[in-house]
């Protein structure tokens, strides 16, 4: 178990380096000048190069990749000079000084994300925490529903297995991952939320949180995911479905399943109690990569039904060049990839226990 963490761990620091990089050298290259669109405007050469100098905009890109990764980094030094953008104070964020000289100090700390240049100076941990959640509890319905009827439906496929109704759950589940998901998005939202709105009660934008009409506090509007949900959870269920159908076919040819109907079992306890348990394997690595893709790919979901995510953030972020916003959410996301496909390979040993940890 230690060697396996210890692998893990390091595979997913160099995978963070390697996602880190790649993005830092995509967002640097970017057309625009984020300096000028923070003063929208407004700014004279002045200003501008004072802006620049404390972001550290009028760096070389190769000094400025170094920076982000000494800040990104437990271990990192910083500038005592109040002034420098390189600089760390300990009374705003948490960290232990080691050592420090005249003009620099070592620090050990949690990865520093920087503050978003759009939003006042906010820390980017803060927009991320904000939003994050919400991303998180869109996600967690989308795949719920996807397990449930990606599960029952390709048990069904099976049960009726080379009939009609096998036939159209196939070719439903086909088309449903051939469906882009902000397509899926405009219709339901127009359909569900305007066109069919005086039966469905459901809106056709909306969060998780909305300030209610005295604006003196937030209310929870949790119809609001139904929608959302129902379209983030579209392609998953289409591919448990066939996911499903495809490893019940292979379990129940096996031995012991033979064995089953031979003692008399029927097909519905067969399936229940001896073949669903090994037959979700696959599904199971399906959903590992799904359900973090689903926080990656909720940009469009979000952003079409107004859902106050970190998908969402993303898209305001790129329209004002803010760096660190984006940054920090694609970080985080490649966090929770990393941590998803380890908590997998752990469920891998609950529901097979042949399988070994290497």
């Amino acid at each position: 178990m230690g060697h396996f963490l210890f692998s893990k761990l390091l595979n997913g620091t160099l995978t963070l380096l390697g996602v880190a990089s790649l993005v830092f050298l995509i967002f640097s290259v970017l057309p625009g000048d984020p300096a000028q669109m923070m003063l929208d405007q407004n700014e004279g050469s002045e200003q501008l190069e004072a802006l620049k100098k404390k972001y550290g905009f009028d760096l070389p890109v190769y000094q400025q990749y170094l920076y982000y990764l000494n800040d990104l980094s437990p271990l990192s030094i910083h500038s005592r000079e109040p002034n420098h953008f390189t600089h760390f104070s300990s009374e705003q964020h948490s960290g232990i000084q080691l050592f420090k000289t005249d003009k620099w100090q070592t620090v050990v700390k949690w990865p520093y994300l920087r503050t978003s240049y759009q939003k006042q100076g906010k820390p980017v941990s803060e927009v991320i925490g904000e939003t994050l959640p919400n991303t998180f509890v869109l996600a967690l319905f989308a795949i719920g529903v996807a397990i449930v009827l990606g599960v029952l439906l390709g048990m069904l496929a099976l049960r009726y297995r080379d009939t009609i109704w096998d036939q159209t759950i196939l070719f439903t589940s086909t088309l449903g991952m051939s469906i882009p998901s902000f397509l899926s998005a405009i219709l339901f939202s127009w359909l569900f939320g305007y066109v069919f709105h005086s039966w469905t009660n459901l809106n056709m934008t909306g969060s998780l949180y909305e300030i209610d009409d005295f604006g003196m506090g937030r209310q929870i509007r949790w119809k609001n995911v139904i929608l959302p949900a129902l379209v983030l959870g579209i392609r998953p269920i289409a591919v448990i479905t066939q996911l499903m159908r495809s490893s019940l076919i292979e379990v129940l040819s096996q031995e012991y399943i033979k064995t089953a109907y031979a003692k008399g079992l029927g097909t519905t306890q067969v399936l229940f109690k001896h073949a669903l348990k090994n037959a979700l394997n696959p599904v199971i690595t399906a959903l590992s990569g799904w359900f973090a893709s689903m926080l990656a790919g909720a940009v469009f979901v979000e952003y079409i039904f107004g859902w106050k995510g970190l998908g969402k953030e993303i898209v305001t972020a790129l329209n004002f060049l803010d760096i660190p916003v984006l940054m920090g959410a694609v970080l985080t996301i490649a966090c929770l990839f990393i941590l998803i496909n380890i908590l997998v390979d752990l469920a891998y040993t609950v529901l097979d226990p042949q399988v070994k940890l290497n």
